[in-house]
């Protein structure tokens, strides 16, 4: 994309504010990918080997298409996804909107996960870990990566973010969880701003993506291409290894079960595939323009491990939303699918 057709994004429906004011084309970036081999309950939880000048040279690319916010965790890679997301960005800082996540236990050294934490004293270690690790001293938007709290332990890390806004270590904050009503507590604190939810033509989000609109949230999308599954690269013979997350035999990755994409899910995919094609559209570009086309307060941020395909990802915003005529039928067809 030049600067002639990035400049024409912003007229057609692609570009959201984020917390700070700023404008920017509605496609983000995930790093889960890029952080490499790690463990979770013993078993893989990346997306296998990865090459860091690569992926340095695919987040440059997701910058030069009209990427500027760009996601990751502490828990990717056990640090380091954040290490290189930082490298990349050293000299142009100021020029992206960086979003981390903490909450989960892990060792460096091992690269295994080993349970959660969110209380305020380890809040504060964490965000010290990330900022040098990010090689920043401000986080744009600080989120809690547990998905489940108990209210009084929500409350308790909300406030202990709040404290962390007002001096300037974080910008804002937010929370990656699929319950709208547990995220509608934290709508009382003022550095609240944004929630991050599995979106995807395959798990839509209807309840969060209300609450969103209603007030003024920023909706990140995970999973925008449910784990790869969108891109189409996938059929009944597909084996994906036990390194990949997707074959690992963890039971909450719901569209492969170890290993193979779900038939259903194929089935559902093929139902809809010559839509999300229309207007020139990859299969991805399709899928991700379905979530431009689902709310205005929707940004997916799909993940990665080589320039084509961030290429493709943010070739996206070309294209632009789904129209709301394709969008009705594709609802259709899925309704018909899954009855199937």
């Amino acid at each position: 994309m030049n600067v002639t057709e990035l400049n024409a994004t912003r007229h057609s429906g692609t570009d959201i504010a984020l917390p700070d004011g700023r404008s920017v084309p509605r496609i983000g970036v995930g790093g889960w990918a890029m952080g490499g081999p790690f463990f979770l309950d013993g078993r893989p939880d990346g997306w296998g080997d990865v090459d860091d000048a690569q992926s340095v040279r695919a987040l440059e690319l997701a910058y030069d298409l009209g990427a500027r916010i760009f996601d990751t965790a502490d828990v990717y890679g056990t640090g380091h996804s954040e290490t290189v997301l930082g490298r990349a960005f050293a000299q142009r800082r100021s020029e992206i909107y960086l979003a981390t996540k903490f909450g989960y236990l892990y060792d460096e050294a091992t690269r295994h996960v080993a349970g959660s934490d969110v209380s305020p004293a380890y809040i504060g270690k964490a965000v010290q870990a990330s900022l040098r690790r990010l090689g920043t001293d401000y986080i744009d938007l600080y989120q809690i990566h547990v998905g489940g709290l108990a209210p009084a332990a929500a409350d308790a890390a909300g406030e202990a973010l709040e404290r962390l806004a007002e001096t300037g270590a974080i910008r804002a904050w937010g929370w990656s969880t699929d319950d709208a009503a547990a995220a509608r507590r934290m709508l009382a604190f003022p550095h609240f701003a944004a929630v991050q939810q599995e979106l995807s033509l395959f798990c839509d989000g209807p309840d969060m993506l209300t609450l969103c609109e209603a007030n003024g949230l920023l909706s990140l999308n995970r999973s925008p291409l449910a784990m790869g599954f969108l891109t189409g690269k996938f059929g009944p013979a597909t084996a994906m290894p036990a390194s990949d997350v997707r074959g690992a035999g963890h039971d909450w990755v719901r569209f492969f079960k170890q290993g193979r994409p779900l038939p259903e899910f194929l089935a559902r995919l093929d139902a809809v595939r010559e839509l999300l094609r229309s207007g020139g559209r990859t299969l991805a570009q399709g899928a991700l323009g379905w979530i431009l086309a689902r709310s205005p307060q929707a940004m997916p941020i799909p993940g990665f491990k080589t320039e084509s395909q961030v290429r493709d990802n943010l070739g996206a915003l070309q294209k632009g939303p789904l129209s709301a005529a394709t969008m009705a039928e594709i609802a259709h067809l899925l309704a018909v699918a899954e009855d199937a």
